[in-house]
């Protein structure tokens, strides 16, 4: 067989199987025997094993896995992937639908009603046709890259092709594992238990439900094993530009024609009231789809509105999710136990007779603080209700009165730690108690170091919990400072450490050195500092030093920070313990400073100005912010009439923008801005 008839096998083979797949996956029609569909697939793969400078950018055999991942690149969503606001009730709605016109001056608004799909939420980024990047939702902002295990969804198009397709497109859906996959791959954990048992080996856990099922699938290293677990996706949103849609809806019809897994259970409505009927059909009838869901999602219809209406800092002003109302069960209190947190916070959990609820065995849920014990009157043994906050989070909405026996002994919150036996403290006027035993409590010493080492504080990413653990039983850390500590040799005496497993934590300990100053200040794990005000302390005060001497009154007078912050501020350096900590991290060589670049300023050309930024840009909202202040400008959260400037970008919120006229606040542009930015340049160098 000739190179060139070989290419043609291969093109007809992979075009055979992509339609195969299509017809299976997403209408549900089988043409094909199974064994027959194996046949195929197996040829294709003995000809690229063969022959791989011949093998397709969109084979199917991608579907089968086989790639070993062993980091998911961080990766910046070209346009954010924003939260919905949530509401329960009906009159919330009306409410939405009533700000939606009053904002755009319309009366008549449609509306596109989506079931809210319950599992994780995914972007594809298409190129010329060909899938070439799948990017989970991380925080908003940036996400992970699971390209070749997204590959494996066989309902996913690796190639799309039709009329009209852009050079660039962005997708974004919900990846689920439907329920029967679920109830099968949990039957097989079962059977594979029987003889670990047998075998006297430790059990598997079960899955615990579909969703964090499928979001654990889509970060295995290994895509063969991904690729078993049989995920599916739902397409819900098309992005990007000269697309040829001026609504919603057509671009549902257009992703439905480039044969991306739609669900039809969208509908278009004309009026609120229609939207209300909507949920209202949906609200039993969810239950009978192959995945769980928990709402539906109402958005405006029309682009052009949509644009309009702009967004918050979180989420779009023109779309809402309405979540249906927890499912509730009764079941038994079995005990009370309690968790210690990495401040020393102490939260009840209450331990229950398991019960099934909205698709899940629940077995424990939280009691949040002492007053909510006494609130509910519990009693041990007691017959209570539970629900799902949110569907998501087990709580105890109350006790079935009826049914407690005579007898039963109260719930009275503890005095002491559960780990330490430290006596526990609540300060005036709050709900939670605290142990202060912070330097010997083992869960906060834990609690502390998986804080230090998170992404957004010294992004430690080679280190997990169970090795956290393993350092610490074994002696080998007492605090986070120890981690700098760690050698090769060390760390090869730990159970299943091997050399490659040593070299990259101790990669990615020495690599957390490079992190800023406002990292490390929120890696230490200050109570009330998070990452945002551990930057405003630091651009502040501009050293861990200097930081460490301030009083509460000085504190104050940084933007944004208030008494309660500037008192737990002064109280975590009056710690002994805490200041031979942080002397530890000085010594191995972490940032305590604001590095040079970040203290210099570009230029003074915007010196004294204040700005809020707002909107989309061509480069990131937080480069936009940090160019303000490399140039001597001071960023201000909200629209008044001190501010100087408004730095509007595309797709931002009506809002702001009557403020800012209200105000006579000068509005600016992108491109407006970059000529402030040369003009105060140059005025500086004439200066001179």
């Amino acid at each position: 067989m000739t190179e060139q008839e070989v290419k043609k096998q291969i093109q007809e083979l992979s075009e055979k199987i992509n339609f195969y797949n299509y017809e299976y996956y997403q209408k549900n029609n089988s043409v094909i025997s199974d064994y027959d569909f194996d046949q195929l697939l197996n040829q294709l793969i003995e000809l690229e094993e063969k022959f791989p400078h011949l093998r397709l950018e969109d084979s199917p055999t991608q579907r089968v896995g086989g790639a070993i991942t062993k980091e998911f690149p961080t990766v910046y969503h070209k346009y954010p992937m924003l939260s919905l606001g949530n509401t329960y009730n009906e009159q919330e709605l009306l409410d939405f639908d009533a700000r939606v016109k009053k904002a755009i001056a319309e009366e008549d608004v449609e509306y596109i009603c989506e079931l809210k799909f319950d599992g994780v939420a995914i972007s594809l980024t298409y190129e010329n046709g060909i899938l070439k990047q799948a990017v989970t939702r991380g925080d908003g902002v940036r996400g992970d890259d699971i390209t070749p295990n997204a590959r494996t969804i066989r309902s996913m198009p690796l190639r799309i092709e039709g009329d009209n397709i852009p050079e660039s497109f962005e997708v974004r859906g919900e990846v689920f594992l439907p329920k029967k996959e679920f109830d099968r791959i949990n039957a097989q954990i079962v059977e594979e238990n029987e003889q670990r048992e047998k075998a006297g080996r430790k059990p598997m856990t079960l899955l615990a439900n579909p969703r964090n099922a499928a979001s654990g699938t889509l970060k295995m290293q290994d895509s063969s094993i991904v690729s078993k677990r049989k995920l599916d996706c739902y397409l819900y949103a098309l992005l990007g530009e000269n697309l040829g849609a001026n609504t919603h809806e057509e671009a549902l019809r257009q992703l439905t024609a480039w044969t991306f897994n739609v669900s039809p259970t969208y509908k278009k409505c004309n009026s609120i009231q229609e939207v209300l009927d909507f949920i209202k059909d949906w609200e039993t009838k969810r239950n009978s789809l192959p995945l769980e869901t928990d709402g539906i999602v109402i958005k405006v219809n029309n682009y052009a509105q949509q644009q309009q209406l702009g967004f918050t800092s979180k989420s779009p002003r023109w779309a809402i999710a309405y979540k249906y109302k927890a499912e509730s069960a009764k079941t038994e209190l079995e005990s009370v136990s309690y968790q210690v947190g990495r401040t020393g916070a102490i939260t009840p959990v209450a331990n229950l007779k398991p019960v099934q609820l909205a698709g899940t065995v629940v077995k424990r849920a939280s009691l949040h603080n002492a007053n909510e014990i006494e609130r509910l009157n519990l009693h041990l043994n007691d017959w209570v209700y539970v629900e799902k906050g949110g569907e998501i989070i087990p709580k105890i909405t109350g006790v079935d009165m009826s049914l407690r026996k005579e007898g039963a002994k109260k719930i009275d919150f503890i005095h002491e730690c559960p780990a330490c036996g430290t006596p526990l403290v609540r300060a005036e006027g709050e709900a939670v108690h605290f142990c202060e035993n912070s330097a010997h409590c083992p869960p906060q010493i834990k609690g502390k170091i998986e804080h230090f080492i998170q992404r957004q504080a010294m992004n430690i990413e080679s280190l997990g919990p169970e090795t956290i653990e393993q350092l610490l039983d074994t002696g080998l850390v007492k605090d986070a400072a120890d981690l700098y500590l760690l050698t090769e040799e060390s760390l090869l005496t730990l159970e299943r450490f091997g050399k490659r497993s040593a070299e990259k934590l101790l990669q990615g300990v020495e690599a957390s050195k490079s992190q800023a100053f406002s990292k490390v200040l929120f890696a230490i794990g200050i109570r009330f500092v998070g990452a945002t005000v551990a930057e405003k302390l630091a651009n502040y005060f501009h050293s861990m030093d200097a930081l460490s001497q301030a009083t509460v009154e000085s504190l104050v007078e940084v933007p944004d920070i208030g008494e309660r912050i500037a008192q737990s501020v002064v109280n975590y350096f009056e710690i002994e313990e805490n200041r031979q900590f942080v002397g530890k991290l000085r010594e191995v060589g972490l940032n305590f400073e604001l590095s040079e670049e970040e203290t210099t300023l570009n230029s003074e050309a915007l010196k004294g100005k204040t700005f809020v930024v707002s909107g989309v840009f061509s480069v990131s909202r937080d480069e936009m912010k940090q160019l303000v202040k490399q140039h001597g400008g001071k960023i201000v959260s909200s629209v008044s009439s001190k501010l100087d400037y408004l730095l509007a970008g595309d797709k931002m919120g009506p809002s702001k923008l009557e403020k800012a006229k209200k105000f006579n606040t000068i509005v600016l542009g992108e491109e407006d801005f970059y000529q402030m930015l040369e003009q105060g340049a140059e005025d500086g160098v004439n200066a001179e």
